[in-house]
């Protein structure tokens, strides 16, 4: 899904703009003994309440793609084979209506989540009127209806002590005990909304934390092999520049390859491309040779990629590589420069001393306060 078409299911959750009618779910004990299904009609909930739900279910598109939302693609068979698949068309093509069906689904999902103490499992479903634009921006009439499902699981908080004014009398007073739905750790939604078309061949997956992709989950899920977490495709892209480069993994190979990538992320948002920018193994092996690297380490670097990600994996740009930021770390020190005038920074030996050197001019300061440079 590109960032437009993200953006555009993302606008159905507000009251006004979505087909919903009701969330239905459960919450699990932390014992994962008890299951406490509920089926809550936004029509018969407050303007805040609803506003509140539907805000939570958003957080399962939200963040970027290739950092919090994840891609899940199914194999060619399982449309027709996989008893998983089949589990969430039926759930989708029900309207969440089937108990039998929602009980499976609760069971599969409570014995795969990893989270300590109770959570709640919040499921949605919406249709959404797929309209097509004239050249001239008019609204033409609906080229399909959208019929998605959106998954939430999000921790239940304990509140068990406070205290609240109470208005007609002017005192505070102590609450009973009460538990409070938490922002998502993970979440979902099927099918994929590719080229403003319905795409069962993948899901979109959600997770809080960019460095776990809850690899259970997806498996029992989706039965589908664990996919590499943004934290994880970072630190596999490290590796596979210092065990390929070695000696020559220095500060101005590292700075080049920074600032490569970060002109294509510029190139490809300044093209106005809608299918979002992704890096091959011969992009980057692209990338080497721009900053110097010898044919065979080069060869050396698409082999280990090959190793780490696959043959034909494409990775985002932003998973490994933060363009906003340009960061140098000592055990000691860490310096964060703007991306943008690295040229500020040098290594230099001196005396047989290591440093790391950054050109001042105007505007030092230090702990807030302007200093001269002596």
């Amino acid at each position: 899904m590109t960032d437009k078409e993200l953006r555009e299911i993302r606008r159905r959750f507000r009251p006004e703009k979505n087909n919903i009618l009701n969330i239905r779910g459960c919450v699990v004990n932390a014992d994962r003994t008890d299951f406490l299904e509920f089926n809550q009609p936004i029509a018969a909930s407050s303007a805040e309440e609803s506003e509140k739900l539907l805000g939570i279910m958003k957080k399962a598109i939200s963040g970027g793609v290739g950092t919090n939302l994840l891609d899940i693609e199914f194999a060619s068979r399982q449309p027709t084979e996989d008893e998983h698949h089949k589990l969430l068309m039926a759930l989708r093509s029900s309207e969440l209506r089937d108990e039998g069906l929602l009980k499976t689904f609760y069971k599969a999902v409570a014995e795969s989540v990893k989270i300590d103490g109770g959570f709640a499992i919040l499921l949605a479903e919406d249709k959404y009127d797929v309209f097509s634009y004239s050249a001239d921006g008019e609204k033409d009439e609906s080229s399909e209806v959208f019929n998605y499902i959106i998954c939430c699981v999000c921790p239940i908080k304990p509140l068990n002590t406070g205290l609240y004014f109470r208005e007609y009398d002017s005192t505070f007073r102590s609450f009973d005990p009460h538990a409070m739905l938490a922002a998502p750790e993970l979440g979902f939604m099927f099918p994929c909304f590719d080229d403003r078309s319905t795409n069962i061949y993948n899901a979109l997956f959600y997770t809080r934390d960019v460095s776990d992709s809850h690899p259970e989950f997806i498996s029992n899920i989706f039965n589908v092999e664990k996919i590499q977490s943004s934290t994880e495709q970072k630190e596999n892209f490290s590796s596979c520049l210092k065990e390929t480069l070695n000696e020559d993994c220095d500060f101005e190979v590292m700075r080049s390859v920074h600032g490569q990538i970060s002109e294509m992320v510029k190139e490809h948002k300044d093209s106005k491309t809608p299918e979002p920018l992704t890096l091959s193994k011969e992009k980057l092996k692209t990338v080497l040779e721009y900053c110097g690297a010898s044919a065979q380490k080069v060869e050396q670097f698409g082999n280990k990629f090959e190793e780490q990600f696959g043959k034909e994996k494409e990775i985002a740009p932003k998973a490994i590589v933060d363009v906003k930021k340009f960061e140098v770390v000592t055990p000691d020190v860490s310096i964060k420069v703007n991306p943008e005038r690295t040229d500020l920074v040098s290594t230099q030996i001196i005396n047989g001393v290591k440093y790391i050197l950054i050109k001042a001019s105007d505007g030092v300061e230090v702990n807030g306060i302007s200093v001269d440079i002596k």
